[in-house]
């Protein structure tokens, strides 16, 4: 199993009803004096703050890590017992919880963030509607979804409704499995750059030993099935260009060349993602090659080779 060379440690924080966990890289001691606040780290969907883990190793400076597990996602847990206490995320709810999170670690001045995929979406507009609370934004291929046109906005609601009816039925699950082993592999079949070694380390995160009614133990991902759910809201680009131009720290885009842009240009999709990205006032844009969506796997030594280069200049 991959041996991280930086260890961490859990904390749970009471924020927005929640049971928030938060998982922070730093010295026992505290940090250096003149140290930067903290850089704030924040993963994407299906995913949890432990997967930074390989480019926190690859950094060579050391610096204080904080990394949330967003609402419903690893140990910020959201009830799923009957009755189910959520049936749906709202994605203003990310906003709100990334704004009491730094109202608590870093009250004073402006944060690093680095965020991947939805949470690169959640820091991309967060920056925008809070720029004096970041001081420089590193978005890791995320750079929002395919545009939605009006005319979508009654079949998208009808299966918001369907879909939301399908998962009090008990309908929409997440996938379990008999082994970690199992958890590993289908690691490595979404991602095949994963190696095995990052695939068993990243296993023991991501999933977590239950006992079914009937008696049988499993591992079940860590994340709520209410994520499965279609957002209700149309995407509108218009809406997220207002956020991106109203961004007065300087942004960091880092691409993967078989990342999410070129997924979607297969599949159909005709939007031109990194011409959203030029109403950004301050943007550098890199592209990181021989890496896919989860480059921060993929690639972490170049990833955090980019990552320093920008935060210190």
């Amino acid at each position: 199993m991959y041996l991280a060379r930086r260890a961490s440690r859990s904390e749970f924080l009471p924020l927005r009803g929640l049971r928030y966990h938060v998982r922070i890289w730093d010295d026992p001691e505290g940090p250096p004096e003149g140290e930067p606040g903290p850089l704030v780290m924040l993963h994407g969907w299906m995913d949890t703050g432990a997967s930074f883990q390989f480019v926190i190793d690859a950094l060579k400076k050391e610096r204080r890590v904080i990394a949330p597990d967003w609402r419903g996602f690893g140990l910020t847990e959201v009830s799923q017992a009957p009755p189910m206490a959520v049936d749906h995320f709202w994605f203003p709810d990310y906003l709100a919880d990334l704004d009491g999170l730094l109202d608590h670690y870093a009250p004073q001045a402006p944060v690093d963030l680095v965020a991947h995929s939805m949470g690169g979406n959640i820091a991309m507009l967060y920056a925008g509607a809070r720029p004096m609370r970041v001081r420089r934004l590193v978005t890791l291929e995320g750079f929002g979804m395919p545009a939605t046109q009006p005319h979508q906005a009654p079949a998208r609601t009808a299966r918001w409704l369907d879909e939301v009816q399908a998962l009090r039925r008990g309908e929409k699950n997440l996938s379990s499995y008999s082994d970690l082993a199992r958890v590993a592999r289908r690691l490595m079949r979404t991602n095949p750059r994963l190696t095995q070694d990052k695939a068993d380390w990243l296993a023991v995160r991501w999933a977590r030993e239950t006992v079914g009614a009937d008696g049988r133990r499993a591992f079940s991902i860590l994340g709520h099935p209410a994520h499965k759910v279609v957002n209700a809201y149309l995407y509108r680009v218009d809406e997220l260009l207002a956020y991106y131009r109203a961004i007065t720290a300087p942004v960091l885009a880092v691409e993967a060349a078989e990342g999410m842009v070129k997924t979607w240009r297969q599949r159909g999709v005709d939007d031109d993602f990194m011409a959203r990205l030029h109403h950004v006032p301050l943007l550098r844009h890199r592209i990181v090659q021989n890496a896919g969506h989860m480059l921060h796997h993929d690639q972490p030594e170049q990833l955090a080779a980019l990552i320093e280069d920008f935060l210190c200049h």
